[in-house]
């Protein structure tokens, strides 16, 4: 059974092209445009991982992420941030909302690919690429 991963992202062209890559893969990929929706999805469909934009409309990606921190099903998801470059997310703000991994726009599609595959390997430790 493959993986799944929750995107979300409100750049319809970020979430085509990470779900493309990911679902090349052979991951299972569910996508949100917003913080709302994916706190939605991430309670009907309990992905494996989360991979989502700091910068979104109604919540913000962090918001997202601390919201779900208070679902029993999904506060151990990892969760990867990706933000503008040069945009500075707190390290303790990061670790409350159980944020993995920090990567900065624009990235590459193998990038993230490596870092899913890291992260769903349990190999996840805390740190800012890019």
């Amino acid at each position: 059974m493959s993986s799944k991963v929750l995107v979300a992202d409100d750049e319809a062209h970020i979430r085509h092209v990470v779900s493309m890559k990911l679902r090349r893969a052979g991951f299972e990929v569910i996508t949100a445009q917003d913080g709302e929706e994916a706190v939605e999805l991430c309670r009907e469909e309990l992905p494996d991982l989360i991979i989502t934009d700091y910068q979104m409309p109604f919540m913000t990606g962090v918001e997202f992420c601390t919201a779900i921190r208070n679902v029993e099903n999904c506060k151990s998801i990892p969760a990867v941030m990706l933000t503008a470059r040069g945009f500075d997310v707190d390290a303790l703000e990061m670790a409350q909302a159980g944020i993995t991994r920090v990567l900065e726009k624009p990235f590459s599609p193998r990038e993230i690919l490596a870092v899913t595959k890291e992260l769903l390997r349990g190999e996840a430790t805390s740190r800012r690429v890019g």
